[in-house]
């Protein structure tokens, strides 16, 4: 259960704006699996999360009697679930399969509560996915499978499509001898909506010396615009002409240990996309050609009993025909994690930094970088039961994710403050 009185989320609109907007979550999760031997085992999963989200309209409510905009107060009655159910059996020495059936629902509906404004937006989705890892012989292994799942659309507003399906099939052969590894596979995708689409993957891993690897990686992407992006009710969150968005990402990684409680990764890489699904002051676009050179070094020391992760990535994402960089997207961010075991106390502590990005497509719009610094514990009652206490931005900063307009003039959207959060862990034995 999670509620909270809320913040004012805009600074300057309507006079209705200026209240605090509110949330409420209530969340159950279910997680159940039983071995009926050492060859089967079965699993069931079960999500719900559903509450009331309160916002600001800086636009207003149009009112076609008087052809003013007046204000609102907005806000939605979401709900959040999914359940899933597996199969999981060795059907031989060199055959593992695994079915796994699920079914999820988005549902949101909007509100005012100064009018009768009222609009749904429901999405389901079912999903089939079976994979089947094959051993060959000591050096080669094959992954086989395959996934389907249809989505579908019920809401206030008609559109001319209301579902759609996507299959698909992949293969993955592994290869590992003494002097170098390799995996090379193939997915092969059709869309009811996009058509057909191939996504090639390839790696080859070379061990340098008992503790150094060098890898080399290509992949290519394929991902289709949600129901969301496409058919949104309000058209200023959504974009029914949106194409699917492809990508080729080619990546230089070295892992090393450096000594029993060091370990460090780097990678250098670079991702071409075209028609990028971006975020333009909220709006899904679609640009034309992008490209995203990148650096990425994480570090994990064990100093003292406490176990560290220092993280560093450094980006340069730019839109290929105008030169810009791509919307909320950071070129530089460092995380530390620390963290403790006393017994049955867990103790941790987290810092991010995050460098300025823009909220538009055109640069125009910069959102300041930020740093945050979030603490936690945990206590072990039994082996059953465990609290947890956590504090995120522990100095109260302020800072913004996101931009609005309003009377031609950019505001941030703002974010909570300090936030304090008690929990109760229950793992049965069954």
């Amino acid at each position: 259960l999670d509620e909270t009185a809320g913040i004012n989320a805009s600074h300057a609109s309507f006079p209705s704006d200026g209240d605090h907007d509110a949330y409420r979550n209530q969340s159950i999760s279910l997680n159940l699996s039983h071995s009926f031997s050492d060859e089967l085992e079965v699993g069931f999963n079960l999500l719900d999360n559903r509450g009331k989200s309160e916002y600001d309209n800086s636009y207003g409510r149009y009112d076609g009697a008087t052809g003013q905009s007046l204000g609102q107060k907005p806000y939605t009655d979401y709900t959040v679930s999914s359940a899933s159910g597996y199969v999981d059996a060795k059907l031989n020495d060199s055959w593992q399969s695994r079915l796994e059936l699920g079914h999820s629902e988005n549902r949101d509906t909007k509100r005012d509560t100064l009018s009768d404004d009222y609009s749904a937006f429901n999405t389901y989705r079912d999903s089939v996915n079976w994979q089947n890892d094959l051993t060959l012989d000591e050096q080669n292994s094959l992954i086989v499978g395959g996934d389907w799942y249809e989505d579908r659309f019920h809401g206030s507003t008609t559109f001319t499509e209301n579902s759609r399906w996507n299959r698909a099939a992949f293969v993955q052969h592994r290869f590992k001898s003494q002097w170098f590894s390799t995996e090379l596979g193939l997915r092969r995708d059709q869309n009811q909506q996009f058509g057909g689409q191939n996504s090639w993957s390839g790696t080859l891993t070379v061990p340098v010396n008992p503790d150094n690897d060098l890898l080399l990686s290509y992949s290519e992407g394929f991902r289709a615009p949600t129901f969301n992006d496409l058919y949104y009710p309000d058209t200023q969150y959504s974009n029914p002409n949106l194409q699917p968005e492809t990508s080729k990402s080619y990546e230089l990684q070295w892992r090393s240990q450096l000594t029993d409680s060091t370990r460090l990764e780097a990678s250098l890489y670079r991702t071409d996309l075209s028609d990028a699904i971006i975020l333009d002051a909220g709006k899904p676009q679609n640009v034309a050609s992008a490209r995203i050179n990148g650096f990425e070094a994480a570090l994990k020391q064990e100093l003292f009993g406490w176990q560290g992760n220092l993280g560093l990535s450094l980006i340069d994402p730019r839109d290929r025909d105008s030169g810009h960089t791509l919307a909320r997207r950071a070129r530089r961010t460092v995380n530390l994690d620390l963290d403790r075991q006393f017994d049955q106390l867990g103790l941790g502590a987290s810092w991010q930094a995050i460098s300025s990005s823009y909220d538009d497509e055109a640069n125009r719009n910069r959102l300041g970088g930020y740093a945050l610094l979030g603490l936690r514990s945990s206590w072990a009652l039994n082996r059953e039961v465990s609290l947890s206490l956590k504090v995120d931005n522990v100095l109260d900063k302020s800072y913004a994710r996101a931009k609005y307009s309003y009377l031609g003039e950019s505001q941030n959207y703002r974010e909570e403050g300090r936030v304090w959060m008690f929990g109760v862990t229950w793992t049965p034995e069954i």
